[in-house]
């Protein structure tokens, strides 16, 4: 049986910029995928296959993203819980807009474009007159400087999947 932080490590950040694709609000991003993960924590032991784990948190976050944009409902954030763990949680980081607003200006136009503005990434590069692939560069780029501003300023490492981890001791915050 899967555990919710092996989904999350697996997951979580393709989850958090599906949503943030959808939503165009970071704000809301955070807590549609944290009320993702707590149904998906609640639901996990009754799920059976394995197998089909992506296409069931997606499908979480699909039904979250409509209770969202549905007007006759009113959207409350889940309560936080957390696991006895030392995953990082990079949305709920002090330093993610900042480290966003530091980003190259060609690199955080082209995070603007697909990730907060819901352009597809061939639409961001034909608005910016780029390739496909320069778009996608850029994009793996810009992710790759996120997660060495994470390092260097909040002490956060990387584990052997490429993902933070680690407690926070961030050098901006304190």
């Amino acid at each position: 049986m899967m555990r919710t932080l092996e989904v999350y490590q697996e997951y979580g950040d393709k989850l958090y910029f599906f949503i943030l694709k959808r939503v165009k609000d970071r704000e809301a991003a955070n807590d549609i995928l944290q009320n993702s993960f707590v149904k998906i924590h609640i639901n996990l032991p009754n799920l059976r296959a394995k197998q089909k784990v992506k296409a069931w948190i997606f499908q979480i976050a699909r039904n979250e993203l409509v209770n969202y944009f549905d007007k006759d409902t009113k959207y409350v954030s889940a309560p936080e819980y957390s696991e006895p763990t030392e995953e990082v949680s990079i949305q709920n980081c002090c330093c993610f807009d900042r480290f966003i607003e530091q980003l190259p200006t060609s690199n955080k136009k082209v995070i603007e474009l697909v990730y907060e503005k819901g352009a597809k990434q061939y639409e961001a590069a034909e608005i910016l007159g780029l390739s496909l692939a320069n778009v996608k560069a850029i994009i793996r780029k810009s992710k790759d400087l996120l997660k060495a501003q994470f390092i260097s300023c909040c002490n956060y490492e990387l584990n052997t999947s490429g993902k933070l981890v680690g407690a926070a001791d961030c050098a901006h915050c304190e």
